[in-house]
């Protein structure tokens, strides 16, 4: 019975990340969508506890014998060590992070989330722009499909990275649980009625800064907007919300970090938000956006061209790093209620074009269209 094996260890990395939650989501769709006679299981590095890679209808996740790191230089340098199996017919890598060939006799697919090691170097490490660009090069070679979630990063791959590997656009989706109104109930109970939301890891190229300070510009200016709320966990780069507001002139209780948040407080907190801004820098995909219109919560994002095209209209657009621009935007959606319900309404139809069940079908047919195994 041939077998899809997933690479999860996304799941566990220090800082999982919008990738850890595409993981997340991406697995049970695919046991959910497999093709007659496939199977789906997992793969991950040597941990105590692999509870986190364990689906309902997925085998018992396999386990490789050395840790995260250890088989990041292994992989990265090329050593071919795989756990193997004779019913392995297809591998997909939810990340970069992918063995360094092809398994015998399986198909290999390498998702790629985005271009910022090449377009913002300066928001990663130098050790992840190397990595990155190293992986991602190597995936064209050996790789049967590099997967991307928009055209944009799509394109923008094409100029910069060749290889034999197609390039197949494959969206993300937002979660179910965003649509649903009873969610709501999961919202941290000590959150203000109105306030602005921004959800991603805490690291330079999410524009953390921008949206502060535009906000400070809306202060000086004598108003007074709701408080920020930012949920997502502290990433790399040193930025500290709290300590810029304090700088920026802002109150205490202007802005508010709420860390890690669960998935169904997350919901919950999406839910509860007068306006979501994604003020990023750079974006493969920016599924904070989709998960705001699919809970009906009016959207502020930057011109990012992927973010533009995710957003497909129903949100309000404004230049990337202009304080001005987004303090305006803000201004201007915060004193026009009708606005923002014609934009929650707008937003939910372009969440439903996505679905994760169109995201795993579209990857059955990568997986199963030139392996032989096509099922019924």
């Amino acid at each position: 019975m041939p077998e899809l094996l997933v690479i999860a260890e996304q799941l566990f990395a220090p800082v999982p990340g919008g990738t850890g939650r595409y993981t997340e989501q991406l697995i049970p769709a695919l046991v959910a969508t497999a093709p007659k006679g496939w199977t789906v299981g997992t793969v991950v590095c040597r941990h105590a506890d692999v509870t986190r890679a364990r689906f309902q209808g997925a085998g018992e996740p396999k386990v490789l014998r050395l840790p995260r790191r250890a088989m990041t230089l292994l992989w990265q340098y090329g050593v071919r060590y795989w756990p193997g199996g004779r019913d392995v017919a297809a591998v997909h890598a939810p990340t970069p992070f992918a063995p360094p060939a092809k398994p015998r006799g399986a198909r290999l697919t390498v998702t790629v989330h985005d271009t910022v090691p090449w377009t913002h170097p300066e928001t990663l490490t130098p050790r992840g722009v190397r990595w990155h660009k190293s992986v991602i090069a190597r995936a064209f070679r050996v790789a049967d499909a590099v997967v991307v979630p928009t055209r944009a990063v799509a394109d923008d791959l094409r100029m910069r990275v060749g290889g034999p590997a197609r390039i197949e656009v494959v969206p993300h989706a937002a979660a179910d649980l965003f649509a649903d109104p009873q969610a709501g109930h999961a919202r941290p109970s000590d959150l203000p009625g109105r306030y602005l939301l921004a959800v991603g890891t805490i690291e330079p190229r999410k524009g953390i800064d921008v949206l502060i300070g535009a906000l400070a510009r809306l202060r000086s200016a004598g108003e007074e907007p709701p408080p920020l709320v930012l949920a997502g966990p502290q990433g790399w780069g040193g930025l500290d919300p709290l300590a810029l507001a304090e700088r920026r002139g802002l109150p205490t209780g202007a802005v508010r970090v709420l860390g890690a948040v669960p998935d169904a407080a997350l919901a919950g907190t999406v839910l509860g938000a007068t306006i979501v801004v994604v003020p990023s820098r750079a974006e493969g995909f920016g599924l904070p956006v989709l998960e705001a219109m699919a809970a009906g919560v009016p959207v502020v994002h930057s011109d990012v061209p992927a973010l533009v095209e995710v957003g497909g209209g129903a949100g309000e657009v404004v230049p990337a790093g202009d304080e001005g621009a987004l303090a305006a935007s803000l201004r201007k959606l915060l004193g026009d209620q009708r606005r923002r319900a014609e934009m929650a309404a707008a937003g939910r139809r372009r969440a439903a074009e996505f679905s994760w069940q169109r995201t795993a079908e579209a990857l059955w047919r990568l997986h199963t269209d030139a392996s032989g195994f096509a099922g019924s």
